[in-house]
């Protein structure tokens, strides 16, 4: 069974994360969330964003990084970041994949920065100091969808 493994580095905002499930169960995609969480699971604004799609969802929780590594074996990865040189829509996206996204206040670490250098994809934005970023839940949809088209939309109808 074709599909994507979208991986949440310590998310803050547990609407965005709530969203996130959301599309990951419209989608087929497994989640997995890294800790810290910035929130509990049982957190009401979690709830109400992932709406009655909680059981729907694949979710993975790992203690952090490391653990998460050990789990993924050689799988692909990319990682999803604002200094990334390579478009996301020109990355070739694997079924079974790994997508990482850092979380909200402050991205990605530089450790995973350097491990996965040539595994950064970006999301193309206007040169504006205003809007260092898009919003998380967003960014993850974007890239999400553009990897599941060219798997050819899997288990999707």
């Amino acid at each position: 069974i074709m599909s994507l493994n979208i991986v949440l580095f310590e998310p803050e905002i547990p609407q965005n994360t709530g969203n996130i499930a959301r599309t990951c169960a419209a989608t087929g995609s497994r989640l997995h969330l890294i800790k810290p969480l910035g929130f509990s699971v049982k957190d009401k604004y979690l709830k109400r964003a992932g709406l009655d799609y909680w059981n729907l969802v694949d979710i993975t929780y790992h203690e952090d990084f490391e653990e998460f590594k050990k789990t993924i074996g050689n799988s692909k990865v990319l990682i999803s970041t604002t200094k990334g040189s390579k478009l996301y829509t020109k990355a070739s996206y694997e079924d079974g994949c790994y997508i990482i996204f850092g979380k909200e206040s402050a991205g990605l670490p530089d450790y995973i920065h350097r491990e996965y250098k040539e595994n950064r994809i970006k999301i193309p934005m206007v040169q504006n100091v205003q809007a260092r970023s898009l919003n998380l839940a967003n960014s993850v949809n974007i890239v999400m969808y553009e990897a599941l088209r060219q798997l050819g939309f899997p288990r999707m109808r």
